[in-house]
């Protein structure tokens, strides 16, 4: 392919990296300005750094993008949800069907400087230590300093931001012409707690690694520990940690982050609810204190370009709440559309970029409602009755009618199906599922003959295409 216009990305994290690299594997010139210091000479360091899971959607970016099987040598296999309650006992719900339907818990760090390498030799130029200061869209000039404050100008006729949450191109952007923006705060937040491999621990604790003796929990699970309204989530690391969060309400009545002041409180609040949590970070007190407390909230804007000089990707478009796993995911699949669209249209950047917005606008305000509704899942629902009889109802569905019913979070993590479809979807299929069991705690309460007609009469067949 003849070589095309410049396009500069601010922006070379995830995302940022990912779309450099499929945009050089198309012909086009790439000039990426990250403001952070290249991870792979200073080492990562990260802004939110809860572990990431990966499924479908963002797997197969990696494979249009080449690096599918590289990343998965680095990840940890996470069949499902192992629930721990109050009382002690745990029990894996599984997010598929099989370990064909898995997701997996990835380093951040370690996957970004994978995505660089990939797009330094694909072509892409990558500037570190550039923080864009300010852009003049209708001159087409953009204003960075580097680490120093020394400010210069260049020319970027085409600027896409992928410079996540907090983008500065996307507060540049609302200054020339109004994005509509705003920032929903969830009034949750979190921090982060390391559970270390099992060979760090005291000896007593290895038994528990279930065979694997690396591990001093389950490895190829995401463990919860639900509270209702609050919980803890553990993620495993390919070196036999695991990395815990706590979520919390930020404020309020006890427990909030604002009613533990310091370790000691913090320490008394974790020996009442997470017991058995507690004696598996021993360096529970220097993690508390040195972790900082993290915010959440949903970034809604109604235009995410101008024209065809500028457009939002990824975080600095669409940033969600952590809870169903899908920020990533979404964002690599904003790469393949984008790529894809600007490849088929390049010398048509602003019917590109409206056609990226019109496709994926709803997919993420779909996705930000679902991962809102996790949460309450995650730390509530996991441990009630009624909605595991739901689920168990729902498991027998799709195992005697596949054609016409598939738990939403399947159709979310192990399909390419519209996040907008799966949404409605799954609102529907949530709707039958309550008129059939009626309050009950027991699927097998059901007639399931009775049920899948129901189903059949109600909702159409899924679409064929179920995974890509």
């Amino acid at each position: 392919m003849a070589q095309q216009q410049t396009i500069t990305l601010i922006g070379g994290g995830l995302v940022g990296a990912l779309l450099a690299q499929q945009l050089a594997g198309r012909g086009f010139a790439v000039e990426v300005f990250e403001k952070r210091p290249d991870p792979r000479i200073a080492g990562f360091v990260g802004g939110r750094s809860i572990n990431l899971a990966l499924a479908e959607r963002g797997l197969q970016a990696l494979r249009e993008a080449g690096l599918a099987q590289d990343v998965l040598q680095r990840a940890v296999m996470m069949r499902g949800r192992m629930v721990h309650t109050r009382d002690g006992r745990s029990g894996l719900q599984r997010y598929g069907v099989d370990d064909s339907e898995v997701i997996w818990s990835v380093s951040r760090g370690a996957l970004n400087m994978l995505l660089l390498d990939a797009a330094e030799a694909a072509g892409v130029r990558f500037h570190f230590g550039q923080s864009l200061v300010n852009a003049d869209f209708d001159a087409r000039r953009i204003r960075l300093a580097d680490e120093r404050g020394v400010e210069r100008d260049l020319d970027a006729p085409v600027i896409i931001g992928a410079d996540g949450a907090g983008s500065a191109l996307r507060a540049a952007m609302n200054a020339h012409t109004p994005l509509g923006e705003r920032v929903d705060a969830l009034g949750h937040a979190y921090k982060e707690l390391e559970i270390p491999s099992a060979g760090v621990l005291a000896a007593d604790l290895v038994g528990r690694s279930g065979g694997h003796d690396q591990f001093a929990l389950e490895p190829h699970a995401l463990h919860i520990w639900p509270r209702g309204g609050y919980m803890c989530i553990a993620l495993p690391n390919t070196e036999g940690s695991f990395t815990v969060t706590l979520f919390l309400p930020a404020q309020g009545a006890h427990p909030s982050f604002a009613t533990l002041p310091d370790t000691q409180a913090a320490h008394a609040f974790f020996e009442e609810d997470f017991p058995d949590l507690l004696p598996l970070i021993p360096d529970f007190a220097a993690d508390y204190e040195g972790h900082p407390v993290g915010t959440l909230s949903t970034l809604y804007l109604q235009r995410w370009h101008l024209d065809g000089r500028a457009l939002l990707v990824g975080d600095a478009a669409h940033a969600i709440v952590p809870f169903h796993g899908q920020g990533m995911n979404c964002g690599f699949e904003d790469t393949v559309v984008l790529a894809s669209l600007l490849a088929a249209s390049p010398n048509d950047t602003a019917d590109a970029f409206a056609e990226f917005q019109r496709i994926r606008q709803p997919n993420a305000d779909a996705i930000a409602a679902m991962a809102l509704e996790n949460y309450v899942e995650m730390r509530d629902s996991v441990a009630d009755p009624h909605y595991l009889a739901k689920r168990e109802l729902g498991a027998l569905l799709a195992e005697r009618a596949p054609q016409h019913f598939m738990a939403r979070y399947r159709m979310v993590t192990f399909t390419h199906l519209p996040y907008a479809y799966a949404f409605e979807r799954g609102r529907a299929q949530d709707q039958l599922l309550e008129q059939l069991l009626r309050d009950s705690t027991q699927a097998t309460s059901v007639d399931l003959d009775a049920a899948v007609a129901a189903l059949r009469a109600t909702l159409p067949p899924l679409p064929d295409l179920r995974h890509g």
